[in-house]
């Protein structure tokens, strides 16, 4: 297991050491429960950006490297070479959170019946960004979630929520809850939608909410395109007037 674990880490930094220039299941901020398949590997080279009417924040280049080390088992790592660009100040640009997941699907859709697949998927993210500049949290970080996934060819809906412990000094633990349902327009081509909440994060600030659409598009076998783009419907002018995800995702 531990040498899995270091050719995994290796690998992941030796990517993004060559990658051009951190939501959930991309493209979408919720997550669905598949794991990627055994000893294969899928790496999402994206940029993403939140705007509100304080400025613009997000990744201007990140890597998210999953890795299925054991049957039903993932690990991920997320890379991000973030930004904060306040209005009315000088921008911010350097390396942000990085973020260590496992994914565990423990129980398997059954092909017969109404029953789901469910996977859980514990996060930590590290302060590795500088949380002085709006490039990271400031403080270790962990993320609790539980994901539930049912096909209904060509249909497919996923999603599900978790809880976040976000210590420090003005932070509070909050919630995130989505919910993602998608259909199958060509054999390259599926398109959905996301609805989603957050509770406050940050003492004195507001819950969120919105919703995303976007999709996948499949170039051939190894390379795929993610996108989605979206606002908030809660407290928007100040969470969410504006966000969107785009990624090149390779699968081998």
């Amino acid at each position: 297991m531990l040498r899995k674990i270091g050719y995994f880490v290796i690998m992941c930094a030796a990517l993004f050491l060559l990658a051009p220039s951190a939501h959930a299941g991309p493209p979408f901020l919720s997550d669905d429960p598949e794991p990627v398949p055994y000893q294969r590997t899928e790496n999402d080279f994206f940029t993403s950006a939140t705007h509100t009417k304080d400025g613009t924040a997000g990744t201007v280049m990140g890597l998210d490297a999953n890795y299925g080390v054991w049957p039903d088992v993932e690990l991920t790592l997320i890379a991000p070479l973030a930004f904060n660009a306040p209005d009315g100040s000088n921008a911010f640009f350097g390396y942000g959170d990085t973020q260590f997941a496992i994914k565990y699907r423990f129980l398997d859709e059954s092909d017969d019946g109404w029953w789901p697949q469910i996977a859980i998927y514990p996060t930590v993210s590290v302060p590795t960004g500088k949380a002085s500049h709006g490039l990271g949290a400031g403080n270790t970080q962990e993320f609790f979630p539980v994901w539930v996934q049912k096909d209904f060819d060509p249909w497919q809906t996923f999603g599900g929520g978790g809880y976040w412990n976000n210590p420090g000094a003005g932070h509070q633990n909050y919630w995130f809850f989505g919910w993602v349902l998608q259909r199958k327009i060509t054999e390259e081509l599926a398109l959905g939608g996301e609805i989603f909440h957050q509770t406050a994060s940050l003492e004195g600030e507001k819950d969120t909410g919105g919703f995303n659409l976007g999709g996948t598009y499949d170039l051939d076998e190894n390379y795929h395109i993610l996108f989605t783009a979206g606002r908030g419907i809660q407290n928007t002018s100040d969470t969410n007037t504006f966000s969107y995800y785009l990624a090149l995702q390779l699968t081998y």
